[in-house]
């Protein structure tokens, strides 16, 4: 049986990566949408409407086509969410703030369906730095510059050596796509896995 087209709304080197695991063919393609917060809208609404609205600008332009779309937020205190930080000054303060700290990391995952219904969850994991000196952190930031990271570590690669802990259902959420939700999702969808 053929499957319609698997398309990953997204232009994120990570989580194509990530897609990759699954083995299945699928093709890339950047959804174009506005990735600002809107006022008052918590961590995990951010992450689950920007999921949505990744997925469904695709889908709007490959009709019958299944579109993974995804987003993550972090917050340090529960409120304050934290981006991207674009900048080594901003990276700085960043790790700064996230010393000693525990973060959370919201991974919003849509799955759009051939027939126009979206598959929508949030996945949350814990993340807690240790102390972390000004030492450390330049030298982390010099080694593996991970400007374009919500949080500015990556647990997949050196970033590890700055964390105490993490906690959360899913291993691949924090790098940016929830494997074992997305593969939950497309079983569903009758797509055979492994």
């Amino acid at each position: 049986m053929k499957h319609p087209a698997l398309i990953l709304a997204s232009t994120s080197a990570f989580r194509r990566e990530l897609l990759q695991r699954l083995r299945l063919p699928f093709e890339v393609c950047a959804p174009g949408v506005d990735e600002s917060p809107r006022a008052g809208e918590t961590p995990q609404a951010i992450a689950r409407r920007l999921s949505v609205e990744k997925a469904s600008a695709v889908a709007s332009r490959f009709p019958g086509a299944m579109v993974i779309g995804s987003d993550q937020t972090a917050t340090i205190d529960g409120h304050a969410v934290i981006g991207k930080p674009g900048t080594h000054e901003r990276a700085v303060a960043q790790l700064r703030a996230a010393s000693g700290q525990t973060l959370h990391f919201y991974s919003g995952l849509c799955l759009w369906r051939p027939d126009g219904a979206p598959m929508v969850d949030c996945i949350e994991t814990r993340v807690t730095f240790r102390r972390l000196s000004d030492a450390e952190i330049e030298r982390y930031l010099l080694a593996e510059t991970p400007y374009d990271c919500a949080g500015s570590a990556k647990s997949e690669g050196l970033g590890v050596s700055l964390l105490d802990a993490q906690d959360g259902p899913d291993p691949s959420a924090l790098v940016g796509l929830p494997l074992i939700r997305l593969c939950a999702m497309l079983r569903d969808c009758g797509v055979t896995l492994p």
